[in-house]
């Protein structure tokens, strides 16, 4: 039986835009910029890295201003390069900022449900990044609002977070509001601990680890017109 949201609050990285991809494309492109030669290895080190780091952020073991260089001092560090971390981390971000490919069925689902439902991107992801991808995506235009971490001081899980979207939005009921996400430390344990219903967008039917009380479960986009209407 499907439900009617007013708004669906999706997360950006891995949600809807296709990051995965996005990501070898801007490593391999600053590896370039900083003339340093790269090997298609060094993007699982980042990887492993840049998750860390992550994750070490919803925990406020380090902040989003020095989560970027951060990474790529440690990157510089394991693959014993000789590079700028400053540099390939501006050039870096420049060129991810330019990556708006979407997660496959996102386009559609929105063009979909914008005739009953707003949308809300709520992410952990970096300003320079998130604002100038959404503006280079097609969905620039159906997005009501950006929230993200970064500006509003508080990163998902954290309810300061979702005080921050809510009164952006002008503080709806709370049974109006859909998270929709990828992640469950970020995504949905914060959408449960706000008294949110949740989606978890699980393409690789990853197990529930730690048991949280999530309303849906999808493992492709197109599954939400089956659950929202």
């Amino acid at each position: 039986m499907r439900k009617h949201y007013t708004w669906l609050w999706f997360d950006a990285d891995g949600t809807l835009f296709d990051f995965n991809r996005a990501e070898g494309i801007a490593l391999k492109q600053a590896f370039q910029l900083v003339n340093t030669p790269f090997d298609d290895a060094y993007l699982e080190v980042y990887r492993r890295i840049n998750q860390q780091l992550w994750k070490a952020l919803e925990q406020r073991e380090i902040t989003p201003g020095a989560l970027p260089v951060r990474r790529f001092e440690l990157l510089v560090d394991a693959l014993q390069l000789t590079c700028s971390p400053i540099q390939m981390s501006t050039a870096y971000l420049e060129q991810l900022a330019l990556c708006g490919e979407l997660i496959d069925g996102a386009y559609d689902v929105l063009q979909t449900l914008r005739a009953t439902c707003r949308f809300a991107i709520v992410t952990n992801g970096l300003q320079v990044v998130q604002r100038s991808r959404l503006a280079h995506s097609r969905i620039g235009d159906y997005i009501t609002e950006l929230i993200i971490s970064e500006e509003v001081g508080a990163a998902k899980p954290e309810p300061a977070f979702f005080a921050a979207a809510f009164a952006r939005m002008g503080h709806p009921a709370k049974s109006e509001v859909l998270v929709i996400g990828d992640s469950l430390t970020s995504d949905m344990q914060g959408g449960v601990n706000y008294g949110l219903d949740t989606c978890w967008y699980n393409p690789t039917r990853e197990p529930r680890s730690n048991g949280l009380s999530i309303t849906y479960e999808i493992a492709h986009l197109r599954e939400l017109l089956e659950v929202v209407e």
